[in-house]
């Protein structure tokens, strides 16, 4: 296989040395002469040795690590897993305070049905009024509104 230097260069090829040249005197690495007579050897180099040449003495090309993705979506990404995990908690909180609530409900009307009808089932054999029999309804027997009974 023969060597990269010896490979005959494209116009794609050329044009790309020329452009890492504007950048390296947009950098302030070359003057506008240098620039200039660079160029035009560039421009008519025939193989990748002639562009190895050129552009020799200069740092090679940072590849620049950017993500592909801008700043602003990962910022608004994490804002909407916060917000996700913020409404799971309230809503969990929600239903632990609605089982928490209707349980006390619950307890309230089991007393309220239990409890106070636990009270009137210990009265049951206590009545107020009592019934007239015959042998009371004598002399002095009173009359309905508490009156003694006229004879």
């Amino acid at each position: 296989m023969a060597r990269r230097s010896l490979l005959k260069a494209s116009d794609a090829d050329r044009e790309h040395v020329a452009e890492r040249l504007r950048r390296a005197t947009g950098e302030g690495r070359l003057v506008a002469e240098e620039l200039e007579e660079r160029l035009g050897l560039a421009l008519t180099a025939r193989t990748y040795g002639e562009l190895d040449a050129v552009v020799a003495d200069l740092p090679t090309e940072r590849t620049k690590r950017r993500s592909a993705t801008p700043l602003w979506v990962k910022g608004t990404f994490a804002l909407a897993i916060v917000m996700a995990v913020l409404a799971v908690a309230a809503l969990v909180t929600l239903v632990l305070i609605g089982l928490a609530g209707a349980w006390v409900a619950w307890a309230v009307i089991a007393w309220l049905f239990f409890g106070r009808r636990g009270m009137r089932v210990g009265r049951v054999g206590c009545s107020r009024v009592r019934p007239i029999d015959a042998r009371s309804a004598g002399a002095g027997a009173r009359a309905p509104h508490g009156r003694p009974a006229s004879l």
